[in-house]
């Protein structure tokens, strides 16, 4: 349980409107959602209150992090003022100590390290002392008994199911204002160490919970307004992630302030909250954050992500779910440095290390696309002909300990950086985006796993250090990534892979060690992509807009900058350019 009082969000963005906005904005929307069929969205308590009056028993599971006390409160007022005695039973009543989660969840919190753990193999049903909620009743009056909070299904009690979700970035926000608690305990910690835990502990174990639920979940109710919730029945919520499966989707958007961060995204998205001193990312696609908003006659709810790949896996990854699984192995995101700072020198883990410390099916390997840049900018990529480990290991401890800089220039090799190039970063590799890009980075999806080396003296945007990892990022580096290599092997060479009256397919081969590769579309007017059994994720990354249509006739426009996804299982799709010249269109797959 937490604390209900709201507070303004620290650089955060705009809680979702329960409503699409009457007044549509222009280009990049930040509010996408998928339509279907009217009337199947609902919202408030009272029609909520309804429901739950024509069942004996109700059982309201949900995430950590949802305000549990409040909406036990407004359900209850509800149900009482229609003269219904309500029998409560809460969850937590029912947890292990806190010392015993703590020592049981103790293997995959990493020690002291500040950022990583690995990931957490238990199950819910482990944090409780029993799961019997519902214990027999001794003569005790009440025509509705409610069983609430995290595991409420867990219970042998049959009845209403409704399931409360949340999008990660809500609980971000909750848990930055220190309203919201982790899994079995008590106390909030700072944000940092909450996170730490919420992403090795809470969300594998929440998340297998709501894995085993989401087929038979009577209603899927959006959590992120505590006054004001949005609900949609089960079957209907199953049918429209069926459809969505078949068809395309594009997740909700966020935006996240940094210390490098910069202005191309303040400047050229509307609707931001502008209070913040830049944007550095936007999670465009990075799956384990983003949520999917369904509209139902205008009325807006939020389902996290992790929905669709319990659901439908298997059509939105085709070839490669026997791979992947319910994990979606593709993230988009931007890196926004227009005038800001230079990203941090760093390199992500070789994936036996990332499977040995951190429990990660694949590890984190990226590449940079350019969208934008001015300025003679720079990427940051790979070693200078003449490094030396030894040396170099030194140089970075002494910047660290003595605050002086780092010579970069002399270990880290610079590129030029122009529209449309694409560098290829395999895991091990030291690199990182300089000022004044726009980076759209097609990477693997795990996404926290930054071993940063040098981070130009900086401070967070709390004044605080950052965090190096320089030991870490020590028995990652392949120092032979260096001089002629990076130039030969790391800066994509595209070709012409196919072409037509007014197009042009592009092969921006990958790297031989990443799993993922990249097309690009030139066109004027129309082209039909064949899905060949695999999940395309695209960026329109020039032009104003294009339409998409598939077989089945459903169809959307996406617009530029904006990030989609056309599942296996869509078949083909038929895509119009509605921009005044050539639209210039991504697309990333499974090899």
């Amino acid at each position: 349980m937490a604390d209900m009082t709201e507070g303004k969000r620290r650089g955060g963005q705009f809680p979702v409107p329960v409503r699409r906005p009457a007044k549509e904005r222009k280009g990049y929307d930040i509010y996408p959602s998928f339509r279907i069929g009217e009337n199947q969205i609902f919202h408030g308590y009272e029609s909520l209150a309804e429901l739950i009056l024509q069942h004996r028993i109700v059982l309201i599971d949900g995430y950590a992090g949802v305000y549990f006390d409040h909406i036990h409160n407004r359900i209850d007022y509800e149900l009482r003022r229609k003269g219904t005695r309500v029998r409560w039973i809460n969850t937590s009543d029912f947890l292990r100590p806190e010392d015993e989660i703590i020592g049981l969840t103790a293997p995959f919190t990493g020690g002291t390290d500040p950022l990583f753990g690995t990931r957490c193999n238990l199950n819910l049903k482990d944090f409780f002392i029993s799961s019997e909620f519902m214990p027999v009743s001794h003569g005790e009056a009440y025509d509705i008994c409610i069983i609430i909070g995290t595991g409420a299904s867990l219970s042998a009690a049959q009845g209403l199911l409704i399931y409360i979700d949340l999008p990660k970035n809500e609980l971000q926000y909750r848990a930055r204002e220190r309203k919201i608690f982790n899994l079995g305990l008590s106390t909030a910690d700072d944000p940092k160490v909450m996170y730490k835990r919420s992403y090795f502990i809470d969300w594998p174990v929440l998340n297998r919970h709501k894995q085993s639920l989401l087929h038979k979940v009577d209603i899927l109710l959006d959590g992120q307004r505590k006054d004001d919730p949005v609900w949609i029945c089960g079957d209907d919520f199953r049918k429209a992630i069926n459809t969505m499966s078949r068809n395309f989707f594009r997740v909700r958007p966020w935006f996240e302030p940094g210390p490098w961060g910069g202005t191309w995204i303040k400047d050229r998205i509307e609707g931001l909250n502008h209070e913040v001193p830049n944007y550095a990312w936007s999670f465009e696609l990075i799956t384990p954050e983003n949520g999917l908003l369904l509209e139902s006659s205008s009325l807006l709810l939020e389902a996290s992500f992790d929905c669709l790949m319990f659901l439908e896996g298997e059509a939105v990854l085709g070839d490669c779910y026997h791979r992947f699984g319910a994990e979606f192995p593709i993230r988009f995101d931007f890196l926004d440095t227009y005038d800001g700072g230079n990203l941090s020198i760093q390199c992500h883990p070789r994936p036996e290390y990332t499977k040995k410390h951190f429990g990660e099916s694949f590890t984190q390997e990226e590449t940079y696309y350019i969208i934008d840049t001015k300025d003679n900018a720079v990427v940051y990529l790979g070693f200078q002909d003449n490094i030396n480990p030894d040396d170099y290991r030194r140089a970075l401890k002494k910047s660290a300990e003595t605050l002086q800089p780092l010579d970069v220039d002399r270990y880290i090799r610079k590129h030029p950086a122009s529209k449309h190039d694409l560098f290829l970063i395999p895991y091990g590799t030291a690199h990182g985006s300089g000022q004044n890009n726009l980076v759209l980075e097609i990477s693997s999806t795990p996404y926290i796993f930054t071993f940063k080396m040098y981070d130009w003296l900086r401070m967070d945007l709390n004044g605080k250090p950052r965090d190096l990892n320089i030991d870490r990022a020590m028995e990652n580096l392949y120092f032979d990534i260096k001089g002629n290599y990076v130039t030969d092997h790391l800066k994509s060479k595209p070709y012409v892979l196919n072409e037509g009256k007014d197009w042009q397919l592009w092969h921006l081969p990958t790297h031989e060690s990443h799993f993922y590769d990249v097309h690009r579309y030139t066109f004027e007017t129309s082209i039909d992509i064949q899905t060949q059994n695999k999940c395309l994720v695209m960026s329109l990354v020039e032009g104003d807009s294009i339409l998409v249509k598939t077989l089945s006739g459903v169809s959307q426009q996406f617009n530029y900058a904006e990030t989609f996804v056309i599942p296996a299982a869509a078949g083909s799709v038929r895509i119009k350019n509605l921009s005044g010249g050539k639209a210039l269109l991504i697309k990333a797959f499974v090899k």
